[in-house]
């Protein structure tokens, strides 16, 4: 039933001056890599960017993915408070629309953990038809923010905020995204859920 899924293209995008020059071994990538493979049904096709914390740079990358396709479109890392840390301004400039309800789910998961939650300034733009998240940092909290709490039962305590992004994608104009229940459960209103029928 593979061929079912829709094919999607998902830019990743990793920002860090040290990373990006081999000072050390970038993190985010992977970690985002490995988690949308775990979450997602669909067969994805990756474009990977690594780059500095320079504003204009991440703007024009954004852009590039945009224009290539990507419906999905996740950065990690540059959204703090530091001098160095532009990632939300290069996101926003190149938005068409801001869709702030991401950015208050990630810091109210974040806050679960950490009370300097509230130093982060991820946001969530959309651009044409693409859904562009900024994402934190740090491996562990991608996937906490992505996934959101669960206790040890397995019961969702705080939903993750790629509840929302497969319908979010179809009110845009993408991909049909399927995820898997385990990792992180799809929300969509029962008139936009597509019933696939073997074939």
């Amino acid at each position: 039933m593979s061929q079912a899924h829709d094919r999607v293209k998902i830019g990743i995008v990793s920002v860090s001056d040290r990373a990006s020059s081999g000072v050390y071994v970038d993190k985010g990538l992977p970690a985002l890599k490995e988690w949308l493979t775990q979450a997602l049904l669909n067969p994805i096709d990756f474009e990977e960017r690594l780059i500095p914390d320079e504003q204009a740079g991440i703007s024009a990358a954004l852009i590039d993915l945009v224009d290539a396709g990507c419906a999905l479109v996740l950065t990690t890392g540059g959204t703090g408070p530091a001098l160095r840390d532009v990632t939300p301004e290069a996101t926003l400039a190149v938005a068409h629309k801001q869709m702030p309800g991401f950015g208050e789910q990630m810091r109210q998961i974040s806050l679960k953990f950490v009370p300097t939650a509230i130093l982060s300034r991820q946001c969530a733009v959309v651009r044409d038809q693409s859904l562009i998240i900024n994402l934190p940092g740090q491996p562990k909290s991608i996937a906490e923010t992505l996934e959101g709490l669960k206790a040890a039962s397995g019961e969702q305590l705080v939903p993750g905020i790629f509840a929302a992004v497969p319908y979010c994608i179809d009110l845009i104009g993408g991909p049909y995204l399927e995820t898997r229940d385990e990792v992180c459960k799809a929300f969509r209103p029962k008139s936009a859920i597509r019933v696939v029928t073997p074939g």
